[in-house]
C-alpha cells in the first residue's frame, strides 16, 4: 500500500504523536507531584479506573460475534467468563476465579464436544 506522503512526513507524524503522548503522561506526573492533596471528587473518580481498565481488557476477549444470537450467547469463552465472574463475586478470591474460569473453559472446549 502506498501513500501520497513521503517518508519524512510519516516520521514527523510518528514523532509528533509520541511527543504528545509523552507530554500528556508527564503532565499527570507533574500535576500530582506539585499538589499535596488530591481533591475528593478526583480521588473518588480514580477509584473506578482499575475496574474500567480491567473491563476494557477482558470484554473483547470474552465476547465473539457469531452468525446467530444463540451462537454468540453460548460461546465457550463467554460462558466461562460468566462462571468466573460468579465465582469472583461469591468468593472474592483471585486464584479461585482463575482456576474455576479456566477449568470451565477447558471443560466447554475439550470435553463437551466429545459428549455431543
Amino acid at each position: 500500500m502506498t501513500t501520497a506522503y513521503g517518508p519524512l512526513s510519516i516520521w514527523v507524524v510518528i514523532v509528533a504523536i509520541g511527543v504528545i503522548t509523552y507530554a500528556i503522561r508527564l503532565s499527570f506526573i507533574a500535576l500530582f507531584g506539585r499538589i499535596d492533596d488530591i481533591p475528593p471528587r478526583v480521588e473518588q473518580a480514580l477509584t473506578y479506573v482499575p475496574a474500567a481498565v480491567l473491563a476494557a481488557l477482558v470484554a473483547p476477549a470474552l465476547v465473539s460475534i457469531q452468525p446467530t444470537l444463540v451462537g454468540t450467547l453460548t460461546a465457550d469463552r463467554l460462558l466461562a467468563g460468566l462462571v468466573a465472574a460468579a465465582v469472583a463475586w461469591r468468593t472474592e478470591n483471585v486464584f479461585a476465579t482463575i482456576a474455576v474460569g479456566m477449568g470451565t473453559l477447558w471443560l466447554l472446549r475439550f470435553v463437551v464436544p466429545l459428549v455431543g
